[in-house]
């Protein structure tokens, strides 16, 4: 006979583990945050000439250009990378292969040295123009900034076209399909149906893209475009405080970007409306419940 008395499931405490490795990994990570900022802080670092410079006008200048530069170099991207992501897909042979080429060209070949290839047109094409109607000196329209958007949006347009070419293979077959049996073009049904839907795969890889044409532009600045890194290069070129201006440019990128992660979050939410599932209500909850125990 059991004489045990009877245990009580209302009356037995929970004890949750004890996650002694992430408190002991919290802890360290602590330590090592003071002692770096200590050493920032030690350091031989003039902090009031950080706060001098942060806002100078050359300063924000350059913050201006280089907010300037990811959103023209991202449209041309765009812009591109859209075209190229449909003629990948078309099925004209030529189209297709002309997209295959692109994206394998300016994929292959670093931002940089399109930049200086851009900048350095002139070298090839001395005029621009068409023969007996007009003509324009190279020079004259290859200045530093058309040719960091020329060099940053073209190379970003064949990464584009491989997101949005993703974006579109992840859309069911049957939309294009439906699409088309009531007299939709192939070309009608990628724009009006299958691209809108596959805008929630598209934008967040975009948006990870644009972030990283933020600081993609400070290469524009081995062509003598005045983006923040080139301004701040200029200020320490005349007062040799290196580290100091270098931590204003740190700065100033982290607020951009920061401001940009806000901006994609938002635009990820709003292109994501009606996908994945949404937690049920209580009264579903129970006439889920209800039709459980009914079966």
């Amino acid at each position: 006979m059991n004489t045990s008395p009877s245990l009580d499931a209302d009356s037995l405490e929970i004890v949750r583990p004890k996650k002694i490795g992430t408190k002991i990994m919290a802890g360290v990570s602590i330590i090592l945050l003071l002692l770096l900022a200590k050493a920032f802080w030690q350091g031989d670092i003039a902090w009031s000439v950080v706060s001098e410079y942060l806002f100078a006008s050359a300063i924000l200048s350059g913050v201006g250009n280089t907010i300037i530069m990811t959103f023209c170099a991202m449209f041309v991207g765009i812009m591109l990378g859209v075209l190229a992501a449909i003629m990948r897909m078309s099925d004209n042979a030529v189209l297709r292969n002309i997209a295959i080429g692109y994206v394998w060209f300016f994929r292959g070949t670093p931002a940089l040295l399109q930049l200086l290839l851009w900048f350095n047109l002139a070298l090839i094409f001395p005029t621009l123009g068409i023969p007996g109607v007009f003509s324009v000196q190279t020079v004259d329209v290859m200045t530093p900034f058309v040719a960091a958007v020329l060099g940053l949006g073209i190379q970003q347009g064949a990464y584009t076209a491989e997101v949005v070419r993703a974006g579109i293979l992840s859309i069911d077959k049957g939309q294009m399909e439906a699409a088309q049996s009531i007299g939709m073009t192939k070309l009608r049904a990628t724009l009006k149906i299958v691209l809108p839907q596959a805008m929630r795969v598209i934008v967040p890889p975009i948006g990870n893209e644009t972030i990283g044409m933020v600081k993609l532009t400070s290469l524009a600045s081995v062509i003598q475009y005045s983006e923040v890194l080139r301004s701040v290069e200029d200020v320490y070129y005349a007062n040799s405080r290196v580290i100091e201006l270098l931590i204003v440019a740190t700065v100033w990128y982290l607020i951009v970007v920061t401001v940009l992660s806000v901006g994609q979050f938002y635009i990820e939410r709003y292109f994501s409306k009606g996908w994945g599932r949404r937690a049920p209500t209580a009264q579903q909850a129970d006439t889920q419940a209800l039709a459980g125990e009914a079966s």
